[in-house]
């Protein structure tokens, strides 16, 4: 199958945009999406179509990775332990087809520069990709000298973040320097029309979001721009997370195991889903390629593992089995994140739309992921690879 047909009609869907639009047909060209309708288009032999009959299978947006490694994480127990770069395929074969790279802990051997060019390096392989400046330290790692001439200057820079705070390996913000990078950041998101969020790391601290509730009461910048995540990782956190998102802020689960202390990921989006909570302030990443560590007490790393794309996948896959419908879940992978990073034409399909879907199988699982038109995998093959995979 070659990733390179420029028009493409795919037949018989049953399509979620994410709302159960039922059976369509949908054409593609140009990497958009230029035809959804219940009559099936006719055109002349003179044009190149591929034509895939989908059989009455779902088809959905691709899912939007909003924090990812892209350069790798780690770092956290020597030179070493640094996380490799994730390389294309990780990302489309897990169904993810725009992605937002970050950087964690190391946000000195990296920097904004290193994850800028590897936000082009992706782009070049065919995937949507953006990222954040900054990252777990203050003063923020930065190209133009600042947050808010980043965010307004610098085209794939879309916010601030991973800024940690409540973890021991923060730069321990005070309230006032944490005010000064989120106006900064809703500074530019007024100049630009872009997310100018500040992503916000949260640790084991048993301070969890108290600094942000803080913020909320003294200043005047308004919820949206503070986005945490990791809010499931400690059950008290994933709470106080509910009622930040009753404020108006978007929160984030990451699809990491918790242990007793924490909710697992589709626990915790099912938690959510079962309270009278605003069902589009919820989002889910994967945090793919970074380190996922343990400390002892004393701050020590006593293992690591790093993550994948795929696992956010996996939740999706579990919440389906447990009978979750399809429209109530699919917006924490698509159109949520798409609305929290103001990505206009991702996220959802509709006439216009960036051509990044996934055609899943009779068991509701990743059969083909088309990204901006391209296939990337077909029938479960990966047929568009990176330049360094074998």
């Amino acid at each position: 199958m070659s990733p390179s047909t420029s028009i493409i009609l795919i037949k018989n869907a049953t399509l979620y945009s994410p709302k159960n639009l039922g059976l369509v047909h949908l054409m593609i060209a140009g990497g958009k999406v230029v035809y959804i309708g219940k009559k099936c288009p006719t055109l002349g032999d003179e044009l190149a179509i591929q034509t895939v009959d989908v059989e009455g299978y779902a088809v959905i947006p691709g899912f939007i990775d909003a924090h990812t490694h892209i350069t790798g994480g780690g770092g956290e127990a020597g030179f070493s332990t640094r996380v490799p770069p994730v390389p294309l395929s990780q990302f489309t074969r897990a169904g993810v087809t725009t992605v937002v790279g970050l950087l964690g802990t190391d946000d000195l051997t990296r920097n904004t520069e290193s994850i800028i060019a590897q936000v082009y390096a992706l782009r070049e392989e065919g995937l949507s990709a953006y990222c954040y400046t900054g990252g777990y330290h203050l003063p923020p790692t930065t190209l133009t000298g600042s947050v808010k001439s980043d965010i307004v200057f610098i085209e794939p820079i879309v916010g601030v973040g991973e800024l940690a705070i409540s973890d021991h390996r923060s730069s321990q913000p005070t309230l006032n320097e944490l005010l000064k990078v989120a106006s900064e950041a809703h500074v530019a998101r007024l100049m630009t029309g872009k997310a100018g969020t500040l992503h916000l790391h949260l640790g084991d601290g048993e301070r969890g979001l108290s600094l942000i509730r803080e913020a909320l009461d003294t200043a005047e910048i308004p919820a949206r721009t503070y986005n945490p995540t990791h809010i499931n990782r400690r059950k008290a956190l994933f709470d106080e997370a509910c009622e930040l998102a009753k404020q108006g802020c978007w929160v984030d689960v990451t699809a990491f195991e918790t242990g007793d202390v924490g909710y697992e990921p589709a626990e915790a989006l099912m938690r959510y889903m079962g309270q009278d909570l605003p069902q589009d302030k919820l989002t889910i990443s994967s945090d793919g390629g970074g380190c996922l560590p343990c400390f002892d007490s004393h701050g020590h790393m006593t293992k690591m593992d790093f993550a994948s794309s795929s696992s956010m996948t996996e939740v999706f896959y579990q919440l389906l089995d447990e009978g979750i419908s399809m429209e109530a879940c699919l917006p924490f992978f698509t159109s949520n994140v798409a609305d929290l990073m103001n990505f206009k034409n991702k996220g959802r399909l509709t006439l216009g739309c960036d051509a990044d879907l996934l055609i899943l199988d009779p068991n509701m699982r990743i059969k083909h992921v088309m990204a901006q038109g391209l296939w990337h995998v077909f029938d479960t093959h990966i047929i568009k690879k990176g330049s360094f995979e074998e």
